[in-house]
């Protein structure tokens, strides 16, 4: 089988994560996957914030929890936190963002970590203390939220895959 399609056939979702971070060689590898994901007419409205600070990683984590509802890390325990926003007034911003958060997930995989999208950042950064991060760190203009890119190394194995449902393919032939 071809390598990228197997990288993308064996890709999961990881839920617990060693607290190790990776080198940052590794984060940059994934970084510039997203950066070369397909994107509307070439706009590459998508960007990324890479969390590797812990203090901030928490607050966001702690944050996330509390949009959520629950009281537990939504990162599962990941020690990186690979932020996508996308420039709302390019009119395929969310499908920019989503593209470059699929790039990034299988990225990681290829390199050897676990990854995993955690919802929720369209809220933070709709909040003041995402408008003060934004601003903190000098990113100006109207940014939504598409997802945090959760990576690090897997903490036990890697799941199964679910069966895929039948029924999803149609030939137009």
């Amino acid at each position: 089988m071809n390598e990228v399609i197997k990288n993308l056939t064996e890709r999961r979702s990881i839920r617990k994560f060693r607290p190790e971070m990776p080198p940052k060689a590794l984060l940059e590898q994934i970084i510039e996957a997203g950066l070369y994901a397909p994107n509307g007419m070439g706009k590459q409205s998508a960007m990324v914030i890479a969390v590797t600070d812990k203090t901030l990683r928490d607050e966001l984590s702690a944050l996330n929890s509390k949009i959520l509802g629950r009281d537990a890390d939504p990162f599962y325990g990941g020690p990186a936190v690979l932020i996508v926003l996308a420039d709302k007034s390019v009119p395929t911003y969310l499908f920019d963002g989503a593209l470059m958060m699929g790039n990034m997930l299988n990225a990681a995989h290829a390199l050897g970590l676990g990854g995993i999208w955690i919802h929720r950042a369209k809220q933070e950064f709709e909040q003041e203390y995402g408008k003060k991060l934004l601003e903190k760190l000098g990113i100006e203009g109207e940014w939504e939220g598409i997802g945090h890119c959760v990576v690090g190394y897997i903490d036990g194995e890697a799941p199964a895959p679910a069966p895929r449902r039948e029924g999803r393919v149609f030939w137009a032939e």
